[in-house]
C-alpha cells in the first residue's frame, strides 16, 4: 500500500483498497462492499448497512452505472474516469474525491457512500446519510401553553434545518467540528455573523479544542468540559429541546451548540435571569407575561427559603410568630419526637427521593407513585407523629414551587442550596439565613459563563437590561 506521511493513501489496484478497507473496519458484519461491472472496469461502492439511504443509493448511483457502463460511452481519457462518473452517472451530492484513507473511512463511518474505481487512486464521497432516528415531536421537558410544538431530535441535520427555518438570515452560521477520538461525532457551533462577540466565538471554539474524550453521549459532556467553574452547583450553560428558544438566543448575540445523538442544544453564555425566563413569557401579552414571571421569583424564593424559615421560627424566634398561629403549630407538633431541623431534613430527602424515583420508573406508573406515595408517605408520619402536618404542608408547597423554575438544572441547584440554608437556619436561626444567602451572593457576583458575569444586570447594572428582567416590558422578537 501506497503511503505517504502519517495517513496512508489508495492504490491504483481495487483489490488490495478492498482488502485494506476490510482490515480497517475489523471485518464488522454490517460492512456493505457492492461491486458494479462499469464498462471494462470495475466499481466498488462501500457502505455500512442501516447508515445509508438504500434506495437513493440504488436508483441514483447502482442503477445509473450499470446502465450507462458501456465501453461506447467511455473515452479513455486520462484521469477522466472519476469526471465521467461524477458528472454523467451519478445524481446524488459528491462531498469530496480524495486520496486519503482517513477521510474515506470516517465518510463510511458517518453513513456516506465510497466510490473506489480499478485503476484510479482516488475515491468519491457520495453524500448518502439517512441514520434511523425518530420524528420531530413536541419537547419533552419544556413544556408551553402558547408556542410552537416542534423540539429537537437526535439527528443534528434536522435541528440545525430547524433553526435555519426559524432564522432566515445569511450570517447564521454553522461551524462543523468533529469530537470524540472514537464516536466521531458532528458538532456544530451556530452564530449569528455581526451580532455574536468575535471573542466568545473564539474563546467557545478554543475550548471545544481542548475537548479529549473517546466519546460523547450527550451534551451534557460538552458542557462538563467546557464549563467556567465545575464546583459551581449552578449551571453556566443552558440546555434546550426548543428551536424557538435557541433562535431567540442566536438574535441576542450568543452561541449555540448542536451535537450529533442528542436533541439538547447548549445555549452560551447565560446568566442567571436567562435561566428563570421561559419562551412562553413573549408569546402573551406583557401584563400576563410579567405576572407569570413574577409568580417565578417568588417560587425561587419559597423553594430556597420556606423550610429554612419554618425550621428558624420554631427554633429561635418563637416571638415573630403571630400568637394564634404559633398555638396552633405548637399544638401539632406535640408528641413529635425531632426538633424541627430533623423533621425538614427527613421530609425534604423524601420528597426528593419520591420524585427521583417517579422520574426512573415507566411513565404510566411513574406520576402515580409520585403522587400516591406522597400522600401515603405524609399522611402515614403524622399519623404516626415521626413529623408535624405543618411540615408536610410547608414541603409540598416547596416541592409545588421548585416545578415552577423552568430550567431543570437551575432547578437542581436550588434544592441543593435549599438543604444548606436548612442547616444554617438551624445553627443561627435568621442570622443564618442571612449569612447562607450573603454566601450565595458572593458566589454568583464571582461566578461567569464565558466571560459573561452570572449575576448580570443586576451586578453589573445595565439599566438597558432591566426593562425585560421582572416585568416584561416589550417583547425581544
Amino acid at each position: 500500500m501506497n503511503t505517504s506521511g502519517q495517513s496512508p493513501l489508495l492504490s491504483t489496484t481495487l483489490g488490495q483498497n478492498l482488502r485494506f478497507i476490510r482490515q480497517k473496519l475489523s471485518e464488522s458484519g454490517d460492512l456493505t462492499i457492492q461491486n458494479v461491472q462499469f464498462g471494462h472496469r470495475v466499481a466498488s461502492i462501500i457502505t455500512l448497512d442501516g447508515l445509508n439511504d438504500i434506495y437513493a443509493i440504488q436508483k441514483h448511483l447502482v442503477q445509473p452505472l450499470q446502465l450507462g457502463g458501456r465501453e461506447s460511452a467511455l473515452q479513455d481519457r486520462s484521469g477522466g474516469w472519476l469526471d465521467e462518473i461524477e458528472t454523467r452517472f451519478i445524481s446524488l451530492p459528491v462531498l469530496k474525491r480524495t486520496n486519503e484513507w482517513d477521510e474515506i473511512v470516517a465518510a463510511v463511518l458517518a453513513g456516506d457512500a465510497a466510490l473506489l474505481l480499478d485503476g484510479e487512486d482516488r475515491a468519491l464521497l457520495i453524500k448518502s446519510r439517512n441514520p434511523p432516528g425518530r420524528a420531530i415531536e413536541e419537547p419533552q421537558t419544556e413544556a408551553l401553553v402558547r408556542g410552537p410544538r416542534e423540539g429537537f431530535t437526535e439527528n443534528i441535520s434536522a435541528n440545525m434545518t430547524l433553526v435555519r427555518k426559524q432564522i432566515r438570515d445569511p450570517n447564521l452560521t454553522f461551524d462543523t467540528v468533529l469530537v470524540g477520538r472514537r464516536s466521531r461525532q458532528t458538532l456544530a457551533v451556530a452564530y449569528i455573523d455581526g451580532i455574536a462577540h468575535p471573542e466568545i466565538v473564539k474563546e467557545v471554539k478554543r475550548r471545544l479544542e481542548s475537548l479529549d474524550v473517546d466519546a460523547a453521549p450527550e451534551s451534557g459532556t460538552i458542557e462538563q468540559w467546557i464549563e467556567d467553574s465545575f464546583l459551581s452547583p449552578f449551571p453556566q450553560i443552558l440546555h434546550t429541546e426548543r428551536p424557538d428558544k435557541v433562535a431567540s438566543a442566536l438574535l441576542q448575540g450568543k452561541v449555540a451548540l448542536l451535537l450529533e445523538g442528542t436533541p439538547f442544544v447548549l445555549l452560551l453564555p447565560t446568566t442567571l435571569v436567562s435561566l428563570i425566563q421561559s419562551p412562553e413569557d413573549y408569546y402573551e401579552r406583557w401584563i400576563i407575561g410579567s405576572l407569570i414571571r413574577t409568580l417565578r421569583y417568588a417560587a425561587v424564593l419559597v423553594t430556597l427559603l420556606l423550610p429554612a424559615l419554618y425550621v428558624a421560627l420554631i427554633s429561635f424566634h418563637q416571638g415573630m410568630i403571630p400568637f394564634k398561629l404559633a398555638f396552633s403549630i405548637a399544638a401539632t407538633r406535640e408528641g413529635v419526637p425531632f426538633p424541627a431541623v430533623v423533621e425538614a431534613l427527613l421530609m425534604e430527602g423524601t420528597f426528593e427521593l419520591l420524585r427521583e424515583a417517579g422520574i426512573r420508573l415507566p411513565k404510566p406508573i411513574g406520576q402515580t407513585i409520585g403522587i400516591v406515595g406522597g400522600l401515603v408517605i405524609g399522611e402515614a408520619a403524622v399519623q404516626a407523629g415521626i413529623v408535624s402536618p405543618v411540615m408536610v404542608i410547608i414541603v409540598s408547597i416547596t416541592a409545588i414551587s421548585s416545578f415552577a423554575i423552568p430550567a431543570y438544572s437551575v432547578g437542581i441547584a436550588f434544592r441543593i442550596l435549599r438543604f444548606a440554608v436548612i442547616l444554617a437556619a438551624s445553627i443561627f436561626g435568621l442570622y443564618g439565613i442571612v449569612l447562607a444567602m450573603i454566601t450565595i451572593c458572593i458566589h454568583l457576583l464571582r461566578l461567569y459563563s464565558f466571560g459573561v458575569p452570572y449575576s448580570a444586570p443586576y451586578a453589573p447594572t445595565l439599566k438597558s437590561d432591566w426593562r425585560d428582567l421582572i416585568v416584561r416590558l416589550r417583547s425581544r422578537f
